[in-house]
């Protein structure tokens, strides 16, 4: 059952008392959610293992006051973005690694897969993650809720709280420069 209720339902049942829909909740969540912390966070684990245990810490102390105004989804990355800008404020965080590369290859990457074909999306993730770690944060953050966790203009504006034409600039600079570093 719990399948086929929406984030929305799991989340209300949660704040209800029902503990079996904040793990439906969990365990449909993480792996977006620390891809998304892990990417804000430059690749640096420590800081995004913190940001994904206070998100969720967040998430449990506000079952009760849950609205569904919006997507489940887009309240938990407004959560965790506000919660990785004040982390920024606190301190920079470190450049990506290549562990972080990694991680995320493993995360997504198939189990069998060619060797040749390996190395070449692992290259061409590894240039991705440079050009990511180039881009100013608003934009790498526009960037990442849009390609990686699918959100359109209107969810990026709510999550980070920007106009829809500033994401839709912030978009625009983001593939620009992504593409002209895939260029070179």
């Amino acid at each position: 059952m719990r399948e086929e209720c929406t984030d929305e339902e799991l989340m209300l049942a949660y704040g209800r008392g029902d503990a079996h829909a904040f793990d439906a909740l969990y365990t449909r969540h993480r792996g977006t959610l620390y891809r998304f912390l892990l990417r804000h966070c430059r690749g640096e684990r420590a800081s995004a293992d913190e940001l994904f245990q206070e998100t969720w810490s967040r998430v449990i102390v506000a079952r009760e006051r849950y609205r569904p105004e919006a997507k489940f989804t887009t309240w938990l990355l407004q959560i965790a973005h506000n919660l990785a800008i004040d982390l920024m404020r606190r301190h920079r965080p470190q450049a990506g690694s290549e562990e972080t590369e990694l991680v995320l290859r493993q995360l997504d990457a198939p189990e069998t897969e060619r060797p040749d074909r390996v190395l070449s999306e692992f290259e061409q993730r590894r240039r991705l993650q440079r050009a990511l770690e180039d881009l100013p944060d608003e934009q790498r953050t526009a960037f990442v809720l849009r390609m990686e966790n699918g959100l359109g203009l209107e969810e990026i504006a709510e999550v980070t709280g920007a106009g829809q034409e500033t994401v839709k600039s912030r978009l625009r600079y983001a593939f620009a420069k992504i593409r002209a570093r895939f260029a070179e």
